[in-house]
């Protein structure tokens, strides 16, 4: 199997990722559609389910026998999880609240994680048809409709003032502790894994994230970032991995581009 991004692995998971944005948008269209909360009380919607069916159905085409772990299915066991060294990672709609929101800050993430790592990533924003993709050592690329694709990098040097981005739903006081000590700086705020999207492209320096996410949530973007020149670590510098121990919550971390800058520092 070959995971590289600008390869026919990485244009058919894209195809996949955009096919479940019109499913997306099949439901968006109609107005403020119906939600359910789950367990953990975030939203559910048929937006969710159908691009769900989608994405699971067509990785099981393209790859039959690679586990799918998504976050709208019931999560197997750590003892059959941690025995695999390959599996897609999926969420079929990241942004729920945004998409409830009709913001338009929502997105369908799908990775391929080898060996704790994410070594190909599609994001694809259905509002604008914009689908970013990186895969290891094959770079990172954003593509927008029929458009050419663009390679993107990251930021090896962060702005002046530095281009801070947050999460639109999620900011508590440690974010606000960071950013009294970073000194001059802009903050975004945005829905879903478009924050490390931002990262991938430069135009964002860094994202700190001080509050939970699931690892569906960032694989995606994840390996676009690497792929871009970016890095994602957690607090103590190591790399943010996948699948290492039975919850699938994310250890808070920090992406950027600049390696010259202390950002964990300022973390502490």
């Amino acid at each position: 199997m070959t995971h590289t991004a600008r390869g026919p692995l990485g244009e058919r998971v894209a195809a996949i990722a955009r096919a479940a944005g019109r499913e997306i948008l099949e439901v968006y269209g109609r107005g403020s559609p119906a939600a359910t909360l789950k367990e953990d009380a975030s939203p559910l919607t048929e937006a969710d389910l159908r691009a769900h069916r989608l994405i699971v159905a067509a990785l099981g085409e393209l790859t039959p026998g690679v586990p799918v772990l998504s976050e709208e299915a019931a999560r197997p066991p750590w003892s059959e999880r941690s025995r695999w060294r390959r599996h897609w990672l999926i969420d079929p709609l990241d942004g729920t609240r945004e998409f409830l929101a009709r913001n338009g800050e929502f997105t369908v993430n799908i990775a391929l994680i080898e060996d704790h790592v994410a070594v190909l990533g599609v994001v694809h924003v259905p509002v604008s048809d914009t689908t970013y993709r990186g895969g290891t050592g094959q770079g990172a690329w954003r593509q927008q409709g029929a458009q050419p694709a663009q390679a993107l990098g990251a930021a090896a040097r962060a702005a002046d003032p530095v281009r801070v981005v947050g999460s639109r739903s999620h900011r508590g006081d440690s974010l606000a502790g960071f950013l009294e000590r970073l000194g001059s700086y802009e903050l975004k705020t945005i829905g879903s894994s478009l924050k490390l999207c931002m990262i991938a492209e430069g135009s964002a320096d860094v994202y700190p994230r001080l509050g939970p996410t699931s690892e569906w949530d960032t694989a995606a973007a994840h390996a676009v970032v690497s792929a871009a020149g970016g890095v994602v670590v957690e607090l103590g510098g190591e790399p943010l991995r996948y699948n290492t121990r039975e919850s699938l919550l994310n250890p808070f971390f920090v992406a950027y581009g600049d390696p010259g800058r202390d950002w964990l520092a300022l973390l502490r």
